[in-house]
């Protein structure tokens, strides 16, 4: 059994990391059940949904900077599960990586007034199929991601009941 045990700092940026990924992709679903277009309650909530996607941004810079300059990086498992373990946890950093990418990409080419405080400017307001296009991968990754991390949540919970081998207690607050 491990008794090693990530940082503090490490645990809340990971779980704040987790929130806030399920947040904004069940946001961006409910967005699509508001009434059409120009609604306030739509613009609304594509305004917390951009904000949402900032404070995203920012919980991977401080999760990236902490992992450079000092937080806990403990070993992966030998062979194969070591391996599948360190690309997936790659693969998860690439994706949200992408996904707040394509956001911030299609929030340049869609353009947007944000609660009437920050207009950003549109790239190219009238080409539609741009729009689509930055809307459609934004989705798409973000759907890849969600399903990553609920793989990588499974696994965590395949560790902590069918192996009891502590892996999942090293990301849990409180319980080192």
């Amino acid at each position: 059994m491990s008794t090693e045990s990530y940082d503090r700092t490490t645990i809340r940026l990971h779980w704040a990391t987790a929130f806030l990924v399920c947040w904004q992709w069940g946001e961006a679903h409910l967005i699509d059940l508001v009434s059409a277009g120009g609604t306030p309650g739509r613009r609304a909530m594509v305004g917390l949904h951009v904000l949402g996607g900032l404070a995203l941004v920012a919980v991977l810079l401080a999760r990236l900077a902490w992992r450079h300059r000092g937080g806990t990086r403990l070993g992966y498992a030998a062979g194969w599960e070591g391996v599948a373990a360190r690309l997936g946890h790659v693969a998860l950093y690439a994706l949200l990586a992408a996904v707040l990418g394509y956001g911030l990409w299609l929030e340049w080419v869609r353009g947007d007034n944000l609660f009437g405080l920050l207009q950003v400017p549109s790239f190219d307001a009238g080409n539609r199929a741009l729009r689509r296009a930055a809307a459609g991968w934004h989705e798409f990754l973000a759907n890849a991601l969600l399903i990553l991390a609920g793989l990588h949540a499974l696994v965590a919970l395949a560790h902590h009941f069918i192996r009891r081998d502590g892996v999942l207690r090293r990301m849990l607050p409180g319980l080192r």
